[in-house]
């Protein structure tokens, strides 16, 4: 039974009277000496706590698609298939080096989210990293003019939606709306016809946040984020293969991934989002980055800014409280020098979704002003 499915929520509604009926029904029928009728007494509780206290975590955790399957939820799903030694390329999206022999396009089946959180229009894939060596699925969108006939010969740009960790690739579309919210902005023409796209980052079973890091030995998430899926969509889709015209965006940890892939990898990306995150690796304590002192220092988007050759054609918007991403934006803003731009906002309110589903047509109108719309 899925985990974020209506079924399953619904048995666990049912569960709590019944829970209580029993108990109610077998309370004064515990036989035995005493210490054996308190503890059936305590077992009856105890039951009665973990049917309420389960319905209250599915109904959070459908309302904010942290956990996406059991395997993510239990840790014990494991998206590596191998940890291939990757060589660094440079060049437009997904493809990397121009110059290569053009390679024959991988077509993948699509097929609907089937999650009643997800809209409709929101399909999936399931995709094999040629590079990387990770296999997950992948969410994409297409905007309202994709199928217009006015736009058969256009290609679209993209973005690229992670994640906080724990966190599932629907978030973006069940719990931020992100499609619903931006889909009559785009018919408006407020917002440029982006295809949204929204990978697993969830890649070890173990309950470990990769960082969206290239770790030898241990996962290629980094790759995986920034070469296999762009190239998907590009093989997929009309997307625009120019890197001018694909962008990134995170809340979280995925907030920390945004900035640190557009910084990484500006030859791929233009510009990046990032809604509550943070600079330091260590913020997520459960990061293979923040474990091991050279891939701290290294996957630190202050540090990646500051020790560029030259300085980054990146456009980064950066929100977050004080104390809540807020400081290290405006640490990476001071560091910035032309053409790198960094614009900050502050933001109140808690770490969590509501915040950040409110900041989604902002994000969008601003991004539009950085890859505007092609006529």
């Amino acid at each position: 039974m899925q985990l974020t499915g209506t079924p399953f929520l619904i048995l666990t509604i049912i569960l709590v009277p019944i829970s209580i009926a029993v108990a109610l029904l077998l309370w004064g029928r515990a036989r035995g000496p005493q210490p054996v009728q308190v503890l059936s007494r305590i077992v009856m509780l105890l039951f009665c706590q973990i049917t309420a206290v389960t319905t209250v975590f599915v109904m959070v955790n459908n309302a904010n698609l942290i956990y996406g399957s059991w395997d993510d939820l239990l840790g014990t799903g494991n998206h590596v298939r191998a940890v291939p030694n990757v060589q660094a390329e440079t060049g437009g999206a997904g493809t990397g080096n121009d110059s290569k022999p053009e390679r024959a396009k991988v077509i993948q089946q699509f097929k609907p989210v089937g999650d009643p959180k997800v809209p409709n229009d929101v399909q999936t894939t399931d995709l094999k990293g040629a590079v990387s060596g990770v296999d997950g699925e992948v969410l994409v969108w297409l905007p309202p003019q994709y199928n217009d006939p006015a736009y058969k010969d256009k290609t679209f740009p993209v973005v690229e939606l992670l994640p906080g960790w724990p966190g599932s690739s629907k978030t973006w579309y069940g719990t931020l709306r992100v499609s619903e919210q931006l889909k009559p902005m785009m018919q408006s023409g407020q917002v440029a016809p982006f295809i949204l796209v929204s990978p697993r980052t969830n890649l070890l079973g173990d309950s470990t946040d990769t960082g969206c890091a290239d770790v030898p030995g241990k996962v290629n998430a980094d790759t995986w984020l920034s070469r296999d899926v762009p190239q998907m969509v590009l093989d997929n889709f009309r997307a625009d293969t120019s890197s001018d015209r694909w962008a990134v965006a995170g809340y979280s940890a995925g907030a920390h991934c945004a900035a640190k892939l557009a910084l990484e990898h500006p030859d791929r990306y233009r510009a990046g989002i990032s809604l509550s995150g943070y600079n330091d690796p260590a913020a997520e304590g459960q990061s293979l980055t923040a474990k091991d002192p050279h891939l701290r220092e290294i996957s630190n988007p202050l540090n990646i800014l500051k020790s560029a050759k030259t300085p980054p054609k990146v456009a980064l918007y950066v929100t977050g409280n004080k104390g809540d991403g807020l400081e290290g934006g405006e640490a990476l803003k001071a560091a910035a020098k032309a053409p790198t731009t960094v614009t900050t906002q502050e933001t109140t309110g808690p770490h969590s979704s509501d915040v950040w589903k409110q900041l989604v047509p902002g994000i969008f109108t601003w991004l539009t002003t950085i890859i505007p719309a092609q006529h």
